[in-house]
């Protein structure tokens, strides 16, 4: 027997809901968090072994090096760019989730199970991938990757801003270099949004079972910021190895006369050879550190505006569907 949901029998969120709340909880998230993903995207990128007597290289260390090095304002490289995407990307990632969810939503009872709920996240995180995060996280990248001082006005970076980056890969590279990678960014959003939304989801509901108050409101603040925190850290741990090779990826121009694939068969073979397995895992801790508390913030951020919108003249009703 399917795992359902519990009905609350609430309207799903409007596209204009989704656009407001889900592009406020994103902003709270990038500013709060992207030092954690500066830091991740340089371990990735570290081509250091570990040698027999030689420091390892941890998120602490790095975090240091980037700042005496670099400057403290280097922690936010490429975070133009994920301004820019932020709003687009939450907004297609809660709409997208309330329309998959409808669509596999029960015909008869209109209940959603944990299936429909696992698949209704598969798919947003796909869909976001392709629309927004791809281009997004190639520029991204691009300046994270860049060890110039921020303090130097003669240390001359090759991309000076989100825009330029944009202008010179596109310009240098093609317009499909904004999409390297996106097979794996979609494998790593769709199966973080999959166990993110199903994990909330199935915490949110216990919560409301164990207390009955809050049936068909929202959760406090606290409870939600904590199921968030918990459930944002299970998708990175599950797929940490994709988004490492996706980083190596996307950092460097296309090599002529190579397929994507064959370039991800490449990848990971150098990474074993030369690093051994744990370099899949490069970054696993500033990641589940920057992911989590991020989830945690949009979700809890996510959920007070929307609160706030439907409270208001300015809240537009979607489809209709229990959850």
């Amino acid at each position: 027997m399917a795992s359902k949901v519990k009905q609350d029998g609430k309207t799903p969120p409007s596209a204009a809901t989704n656009l407001i709340a889900g592009g406020g909880a994103g902003m709270m998230e990038a500013l709060a968090c992207h030092p954690l993903d500066t830091i991740k995207v340089r371990m990735q990128l570290s081509r250091r072994s570990r040698t027999a007597g030689g420091p390892s290289r941890g998120f602490i260390r790095t975090g240091v090096e980037i700042v005496k090095k670099e400057t403290p304002l280097a922690l936010y490289k490429g975070l133009g760019a994920v301004l820019t995407g932020i709003v687009p990307k939450m907004a297609i990632r809660f709409t997208s989730f309330e329309a998959y969810k409808q669509m596999l939503a029960d015909k008869s009872t209109g209940v959603v199970s944990g299936k429909a709920t696992f698949l209704a996240g598969l798919a947003a995180g796909i869909t976001e991938a392709v629309a927004v995060v791809t281009p997004m996280e190639v520029i991204k990248i691009r300046l994270q990757a860049q060890h110039h001082s921020m303090a130097d006005p003669l240390d001359v970076p090759k991309y000076r801003n989100a825009a330029h980056a944009l202008y010179t890969v596109v310009k240098e590279e093609g317009f499909g270099a904004l999409y390297r990678g996106v097979s794996l960014t979609a494998l790593r959003q769709g199966t973080n949004q999959a166990v993110n939304f199903t994990a909330y989801s199935y915490f949110k509901e216990a919560l409301k079972r164990w207390q009955p108050e809050y049936d068909g409101g929202n959760l406090p603040s606290w409870q939600t910021t904590l199921i968030g925190l918990v459930s944002g850290a299970m998708g990175p741990l599950s797929n940490a190895p994709i988004d490492t090779i996706k980083t190596r990826l996307q950092r460097t121009p296309a090599e002529p006369g190579s397929s994507a694939w064959s370039r991800i068969a490449k990848i990971s073979g150098d990474m074993f050879k030369q690093e051994g397995f744990h370099a899949f895992y490069k970054g696993i801790t500033p990641r589940v550190m920057r992911v989590a508390p991020g989830q945690a913030v949009t979700f809890t951020v996510y959920e007070y505006i929307r609160e706030r919108l439907e409270k208001s003249d300015f809240s537009f009703t979607g489809g209709k569907y229990e959850e």
